[in-house]
């Protein structure tokens, strides 16, 4: 077999589908380039042999360049390889009509594949550009989901909201704002809310701020309070530029306790509290009996 001949004539024939407007060009072009990895690993000598010198891809590249076109750079025929090496049927069906070459090329640049089906899964759920899948990845979303989240999506268990919140959470501060009081970090969060709500991850919807709820006479106020779609009830945030103490439970609790017993309706789930602090306590929070109640850190940049 001719190896450079076939993988000449795929890639003509990408050319030409991607000149032709139809919605099935993008999934064709994923699997032209995903055979001409398979033919690059072949003509290497397999997968083992590959790894260890790209001087035949750089021969295809210079050949490519001078004969099709100058994007065909070594490089970029490099990463239709790892992109076969890559590739298993799992993530085929469930990325190949969903996802643009452009998106798989920020992929690559990863090496653990667990996170790279996580974002696959972003990507196709939320319907997310190269762009913002660019800065997600920037932002070490995956990195920053609890190990034990990152356990649950390896074994596929059932996720709840609890362990989709990431941690630390980022807080955009472009003016550089001293952060002396819970006023001032609540008033960045809702400067930028929804940058704030897809931080927390999918489904949050913002509700109000000092959320006014009157307690044996006495009016409290909840710092945020939020619904989420995706798991069907309100969540109460508290922001404490404090260390996680014991108190804080208790107040978060006695809020979702009100929500719960005045605001939920009968389909709705229980309420879910987050506690937004400076620095996490793990022995207080350890100790807490309640699962919904979590605390996250929150960075300002």
């Amino acid at each position: 077999m001719n190896y450079y001949e076939e993988i000449k004539d795929k890639l003509i024939d990408v050319e030409i589908q991607n000149k032709v407007k139809d919605y099935s060009k993008n999934k064709y072009t994923l699997e032209k380039y995903y055979e001409i990895g398979k033919l690059l690993i072949e003509a290497q000598g397999g997968e083992k042999r590959a790894k260890y010198g790209d001087g035949l891809i750089k021969e295809y590249a210079c050949k490519l360049q001078r004969e099709l076109d100058k994007k065909y750079t070594d490089r970029y025929l490099r990463s239709m390889r790892q992109f076969y090496l890559m590739i298993d049927n799992e993530i085929w069906k469930r990325a190949a009509s969903k996802l643009s070459w452009s998106h798989f090329l920020e992929l690559l640049r990863l090496k653990d594949i667990a996170q790279i089906k996580y974002y696959i899964e972003k990507c196709i759920n939320n319907n997310i550009s190269r762009d913002k899948l660019k800065t997600l990845i920037k932002s070490k979303e995956y990195e920053r989901l609890p190990e034990k989240t990152k356990n649950k999506l390896i074994t596929k268990e059932e996720i709840n909201i609890t362990d989709i919140v990431p941690n630390p959470i980022i807080i955009n501060n472009p003016n550089n704002i001293d952060v002396i009081k819970e006023k001032v970090l609540q008033q960045l969060i809702l400067e930028d809310i929804p940058s704030f709500l897809k931080q927390l991850g999918n489904g949050f919807t913002f509700i109000d701020n000092e959320y006014p709820i009157s307690i044996d006479g006495i009016y409290n106020y909840i710092d945020l309070l939020l619904f989420n779609i995706d798991f069907n009830c309100y969540v109460v945030i508290e922001l404490k530029l404090n260390k996680l103490n014991k108190d804080n439970i208790g107040q978060i609790l006695c809020y979702m306790n009100y929500v719960d017993n005045n605001l939920k309706k009968i389909n709705h789930n229980k309420t879910v509290g987050i506690i937004l602090t400076k620095k996490d306590n793990h022995f207080v929070a350890e100790y807490c009996s309640n699962y919904n109640i979590l605390s996250r850190e929150y960075t300002i940049c």
